[in-house]
């Protein structure tokens, strides 16, 4: 009998069926293909996104990019991904592993994405390290995530999430990381960014502060 496969790095079948489900519904519902057009508005070239989920990027991705190279850790995920890799305009190929050791060479992309990820990388700085590793010097990484509350009120109950029940029930996800400050801590430069309330109207959610915007490889 051949030896059992070994077990996949990450494994949420669970939560990765609710987030399937969830963030097709976001897509009009809460505006999020509108986000991800903004995201990928003008990237061009060799592309690495990490964490692709189920694949709702490809579809924005624009003619310019010659590659994409998709993350996905989460074999749920991965299988949904891949259906839709088929349909995009682009050439995806989508590969497993895990954020914090990416699979590829160093300086060999144009442009990274990180689209609601960074919240849920077991280690956020050697992520972004990766990220910094891999892209060539000046090279883009877009980002559109949710992260710490600007005020102490939210903030402390995201604290308190984060530390108890909410990583375990939401597949890894912490709610209280700060992205802008995670990113320029590894050695980003933030170009332009945009700060906004996900819903924009109605009770605030621990995962309802959000950034979207660009950063850019420091030259060696």
């Amino acid at each position: 009998m051949p030896p059992a496969p070994p077990p996949d790095p990450v494994h949420h079948p669970h939560f990765a069926r609710f987030y399937a489900r969830a963030s097709t519904a976001a897509e009009t519902r809460m505006g999020m293909g509108v986000l991800r057009r903004e995201l990928l508005h003008g990237v061009s070239g060799r592309v690495i996104e990490i964490g692709a989920g189920n694949g709702l990027n490809f579809a924005h991705y624009p003619r310019a990019v010659s590659e994409v190279v998709a993350v996905e850790p989460e074999r749920t995920l991965r299988r949904l991904a891949a259906a839709a890799a088929l349909r995009a305009e682009v050439p995806v190929d989508l590969v497993p592993g895990l954020a914090e050791a990416l699979p590829v060479k160093s300086e060999a992309f144009d442009a990274a994405v990180a689209s609601l990820v960074l919240c849920t990388v077991r280690n956020l700085p050697r992520a972004l390290a990766e990220l910094h590793r891999v892209l060539r010097p000046g090279a883009e990484l877009r980002f559109l995530e949710h992260g710490l509350a600007p005020g102490p009120g939210m903030a402390a109950v995201q604290r308190t999430l984060d530390r108890t029940v909410w990583p375990r029930l939401f597949g890894g996800c912490h709610t209280a990381r700060d992205p802008l400050a995670s990113i320029e801590a590894a050695g980003f430069r933030i170009v332009s960014h945009r700060s906004f309330r996900l819903p924009e109207r109605g009770p605030a959610l621990p995962t309802s502060y959000c950034v979207i915007g660009t950063a850019r490889r420091s030259p060696d």
